[in-house]
């Protein structure tokens, strides 16, 4: 059977007979062949074998034209054709013709967790190479702490952090290390003398040891908060009812300096603590009221007893002035018959007595 078979330039011819590969051809021209099967390759692709890969290299001009890429079942490998990313390969073996293109191979080992491969970052978002990254961040008020199969490794500063996406755990724990402020709500406790009330109080605090805070403790937001609360029933327990009214301002001050210690333990620093509401019962309330209500009139008499003293007093040294001295007592005299005067309109006078004598009987006497 004949067969014309034209192969152009760029172009390599492989030649079959009985299904074995027995001559190569390259050059470019019109061939005839007679009961043989011919394949004709574009050098510039990928070069799929007909058959075994490894049957076909044992032609020793075949194997000089292919360049022969292994992939082992834990790796990946690269492509980049003439400088610039094409494919990702997975396990196998590839062939690719030389000479015509430059095919450059970066081989990654995937049973490893880092990437060491000298990889552009660009190509960690390419959609051929994503699903084989795994992609953490660390954003710019936070740390983080690495965990690899459950251990911890170390801790991370911002950024973003790629991974290889294999059967290893890798787990990147993140804490937010800004000041934030945790509420201490509806607190009810008992004074000294027995005196039911409620206590909101609020804690600021910030992470400053990220390792204490998630390694060696667990729930350090729990801790801080049981720390807090027992430090503040221990504080009221110790003081009667009008101490602790008395002291209030005081109270966070108290509370941080015997905490101090505990909240370090936690990889915690509190900047400032504080009782928002004291809160007493309804009885408690009345109670007071009646007290305050008490005081308040007992400071009223006994201004009011002053203000009286004060005045008898100041009579009485009037009266003693007016007694040694006669002008002072006539002008005193003239005061107050000039305060008459002024409250009354009109004036009668009956009969034909003396006017003046009458005046001075009515404003004197």
């Amino acid at each position: 059977m004949f067969k014309v078979v034209r192969i152009n330039a760029f172009q390599v011819g492989l030649i079959f007979k009985n299904g074995k590969l027995t001559k190569v051809v390259q050059e470019n021209g019109n061939f005839l062949f007679v009961d043989k099967d011919v394949l004709v390759y574009d050098m510039d692709r990928m070069f799929v074998p007909p058959i075994e890969l490894n049957i076909l290299l044992q032609n020793e001009v075949l194997a000089s034209l292919l360049e022969v890429v292994e992939v082992a079942d834990n790796e990946i490998a690269l492509q980049f054709v003439n400088g610039n990313f094409k494919e990702v390969l997975t396990a196998g073996r590839y062939a690719f013709w030389k000479g015509y293109t430059v095919n450059e191979f970066i081989k990654v080992d995937l049973s490893k967790v880092y990437i060491t491969e000298q990889i552009p970052m660009a190509l960690f978002e390419n959609i051929k190479l994503r699903n084989y990254i795994r992609c953490y961040t660390v954003l710019s008020f936070e740390k983080g702490l690495l965990y690899v199969n459950g251990v911890f490794v170390k801790e991370l500063t911002p950024g973003t952090y790629f991974f290889w996406n294999n059967a290893i755990t890798v787990e990147v724990k993140n804490v937010d290390v800004r000041q934030q402020q945790m509420e201490i709500s509806g607190q009810e406790l008992l004074t000294k003398d027995k005196a039911a009330l409620r206590i909101n109080f609020f804690v600021k605090y910030q992470v400053i040891d990220i390792v204490k805070a998630l390694v060696d403790n667990k729930d350090f937001e729990k801790q801080l908060y049981v720390t807090m609360q027992l430090a503040l029933r221990a504080f009221v327990g110790a003081f009667t009812l009008d101490e602790l009214l008395g002291r209030k301002e005081s109270i966070a001050t108290s509370i941080l300096e015997e905490t101090t210690v505990k909240i370090a333990g936690l990889g915690l620093a509190v900047s400032d603590a504080g009782i928002r509401d004291v809160i007493l019962p309804g009885d408690m309330k009345e109670i007071m009221s009646q007290v305050l209500v008490a005081e308040k009139k007992a400071q009223a008499n006994s201004i009011m007893r002053r203000e009286e003293t004060a005045a008898v007093r100041s009579m009485l040294n009037t009266a003693k002035l007016m007694e040694d001295n006669e002008m002072l007592w006539k002008l005193k005299e003239m005061e107050y018959v000039e305060k008459i005067a002024d409250k009354i309109g009109e004036i009668t006078i009956a009969g034909n007595g003396n006017i003046i004598g009458q005046l001075k009987d009515i404003f004197v006497k």
